[in-house]
């Protein structure tokens, strides 16, 4: 693991709350010594813009990695006849769509509002859960017709078992973990992909020979045989990003997400 890589204890402490806004504001105000770190998810993208009252600026960090991504998810009821997204929408013509997600103002909440407002131009109702297990037993009850999720969120798991049909995924590929769900571009519905990612971040001043150690015990870690199974297993893609890469690849997504929040106005105080 990183903390044998680093010849140095790794102590996780999770500081819940306000998307992930708690945990960030604490770490862009630490002594930016390489000993204190976020790990956070695309929240940290989606928030720059979502929040008006953020305890952090997007240029309090400098991206350290981006070890992993999952590609968002519409997925639904078995038993619904629809094969995939397009012959969903085209069957719920006329009708009130509604889907679900965990919150409001999660990745899957966006990507999925967006993709109705904007690729498939039909209204939908979003019916937000207290988490993600409540938003699948919804759909597994037929109590919402969609499902807006990522694969590595559980879904990945529940489609291979069959208990969620898979109609689309928001990625430039199909998923190698669930290969029979069509991608939303395949489906005639643009080049657009959105994901979850897993990142890790310091405080900006923090020493840039520090930041490249951290970056090559991450990628040491998830360039390990068995966690690219463990990763590839559940839905997510490792990922082995360079930490200029990871820094650039974080910058666009904060435009993506951004540009998205924006589009569907959404906004918390």
């Amino acid at each position: 693991g990183v903390s044998e890589r680093l010849h140095q204890s790794v102590v996780v402490e999770n500081r819940g709350g306000a998307g992930g806004n708690i945990a960030a504001g604490l770490v862009a105000r630490a002594n930016p010594d390489g000993y204190t770190v976020l790990v956070t998810t695309t929240a940290l993208a989606i928030n720059a813009t979502l929040h008006q009252n953020n305890p952090f600026k997007i240029d309090d960090f400098t991206t350290v990695a981006i070890a992993a991504s999952s590609p968002e998810a519409l997925v639904t009821n078995p038993k619904n006849p629809a094969k995939d997204l397009a012959e969903f929408v085209k069957s719920m013509k006329g009708k009130p769509i509604t889907f679900g997600s965990a919150g409001v103002g999660s990745g899957s909440h966006v990507e999925a509002e967006f993709f109705f407002k904007e690729l498939a131009k039909v209204p939908a109702t979003h019916i937000p859960f207290q988490g993600g297990a409540p938003a699948i037993n919804a759909t597994l009850g037929n109590q919402i017709d969609l499902l807006a999720t990522t694969l590595g969120g559980g879904a990945a798991a529940q489609i291979k078992a069959g208990k969620l049909k898979g109609l689309g995924i928001a990625a430039a590929k199909r998923a190698a973990v669930v290969p029979d769900v069509p991608t939303y571009a395949e489906q005639g519905f643009g080049d657009f992909s959105a994901a979850s990612w897993v990142g890790v971040f310091a405080p900006a001043k923090t020493d840039p020979k520090i930041v490249a150690t951290l970056n090559e015990a991450i990628l040491d870690t998830i360039k390990s045989p068995t966690v690219q199974k463990r990763l590839t297993d559940i839905g997510f893609d490792p990922l082995s990003l360079k930490q200029p890469e990871a820094q650039a690849m974080f910058k666009s997504e904060v435009d993506k997400w951004g540009h998205m929040v924006k589009v569907l106005g959404l906004s918390v105080k």
